[in-house]
């Protein structure tokens, strides 16, 4: 039996294809839901935040699974290091170890918002080049009948070399929607970072109205300024 390498490249190509489509739909449903989530959750810490009436009682309201709680669980463990009164023995001073928590902390959310996007970038790129491979073997399958048909009529043409160029305009169509996705999380991305860094400001800003102290911490150094 001989085998027709070229049909089976093509039909390779096509199903590489439609395991990129469906690759591409399941991680925009993924990134609808993530971001979808994340932003309602930020959005009930935020008005929880500004509601509560101190600045510790902010820190711990609202959802605390949300981003801005994990800025603000950042910023507790920051300022929790000197709980002696004293600033920290190392050479960061309380608010550079809070910026560098906060900076830190925002990187790691940035991880977590850029996952799956590598692949929609990879499908755009990638699946028009994988049509057009397939649509190169289409034509050699194609012109391989046509020899053996031995004619060059355009009905005997024609047909052949369409079905070899659908590939490509399914790669084309597979690749749309990818680089469409892409491009859409990407935009979505930026704000929901430049919220986080928004919100890090507001922390160090609160922060330094409190001497980059919590509250316990506050009313110790009262105590043992009343004492002296």
């Amino acid at each position: 039996m001989t085998i027709d390498y070229s049909t089976l490249i093509q039909q390779s190509s096509m199903g590489i294809l439609l395991l990129f489509s469906l690759a591409t739909w399941a991680v925009l449903l993924l990134k609808v839901w993530q971001q979808g989530r994340l932003k309602s959750q930020n959005k009930r810490y935020t008005q929880a935040f500004w509601a509560a009436q101190d600045f510790d009682a902010a820190l711990h309201s609202g959802p605390q699974k949300s981003q801005l709680a994990r800025l603000a669980q950042v910023t507790t463990q920051a300022l929790s290091g000197g709980q002696d009164g004293h600033e920290p023995a190392d050479s960061w001073s309380r608010q550079e170890l809070l910026e560098r928590s906060l900076h830190q902390q925002i990187h790691s959310e940035r991880r977590n918002l850029e996952s799956g996007m590598i692949v929609l970038a990879s499908i755009g790129s990638t699946a028009p080049f994988i049509g057009l491979f397939g649509t190169v073997f289409g034509i050699i399958h194609a012109l391989q009948a046509i020899s053996t048909a031995k004619s060059a009529s355009i009905a005997v043409v024609a047909g052949p070399i369409g079905e070899a160029l659908i590939a490509t305009g399914i790669g084309i169509a597979v690749a749309v929607p990818a680089v469409l996705a892409y491009n859409f999380f990407n935009r979505r991305l930026k704000l929901m970072v430049a919220d986080l860094d928004a919100f890090a400001i507001d922390l160090l800003n609160r922060a330094q109205r409190h001497a980059f102290r919590l509250k316990g911490e506050r009313d110790g150094a009262r105590s043992l300024s009343g004492v002296a």
